[in-house]
């Protein structure tokens, strides 16, 4: 462990950093930044094929190309150039607004957008979305890891399902059990808690309407 571990807000990122340096992908201030970039461009996006708004230029596929670009191949440099940007506006997701101006001031038929970036949206808009996805998307990141635990516990219950044990109750002997069942146990709780987890509704809102 190093100084700078000793000095965090949270032993989430200190003391376990090795177990949850992973997660920065989906939880640090720059991965923050970047589920707002891709919001603000989803939204766009939308717009462009809304029907109803024929002011917003229609999008060629190369150009949804290079906006996807913009979020796929969102960097750290891309993150200080926020934060730079910041010190100017001192709101971060103006910050993020201005940096997609940039962006697209630098594409084909790009600028033609610019003043539809964040169009009829609040921060908060911008702000809950964004943290719908981020949850949602480290959520998934876990199932693996979760479904390889629970099927490794499976195949241990199946395995010792005749190794019979001790089993205790409130810290005396008591009947016997096997390490199977015991294991089984687990493999049942946290099959439970798997689906729980795959079956949670990710909602969020914007200025007309919940979904």
């Amino acid at each position: 462990m190093n100084d700078d571990q000793l000095q965090t807000i949270s032993p989430i990122d200190g003391r376990y950093i090795e177990k949850t340096a992973h997660l920065r992908e989906y939880f640090s201030e720059s991965a923050l930044m970047r589920y707002r970039v891709l919001t603000e461009i989803r939204w766009l996006v939308f717009l462009s094929e809304n029907n109803d708004l024929n002011q917003i230029p229609t999008l060629s596929d190369d150009l949804k190309r290079q906006l996807d670009e913009i979020i796929t191949q969102f960097s750290i440099d891309d993150a200080k150039t926020i934060k730079s940007i910041e010190k100017e506006t001192n709101h971060d997701v103006k910050a993020v607004e201005y940096f997609l101006q940039e962006k697209l001031s630098n594409l084909s038929g790009g600028k033609d957008l610019i003043p539809f970036i964040h169009f009829a949206c609040t921060s908060e808009d911008i702000n809950n979305i964004s943290y719908a996805i981020m949850l949602k998307d480290a959520c998934k990141s876990q199932y693996k890891e979760l479904n390889l635990l629970r099927d490794t516990l499976r195949d241990y219950s199946h395995q010792w399902a005749e190794d019979v044990m001790l089993s205790r109750t409130h810290g005396q002997a008591a009947s016997p059990t096997t390490m199977g069942k015991e294991l089984a146990n687990f493999v049942s709780r946290l099959d439970q808690q798997i689906s729980t987890l795959e079956g949670i509704e990710y909602r969020g809102k914007d200025e007309r309407c919940c979904w």
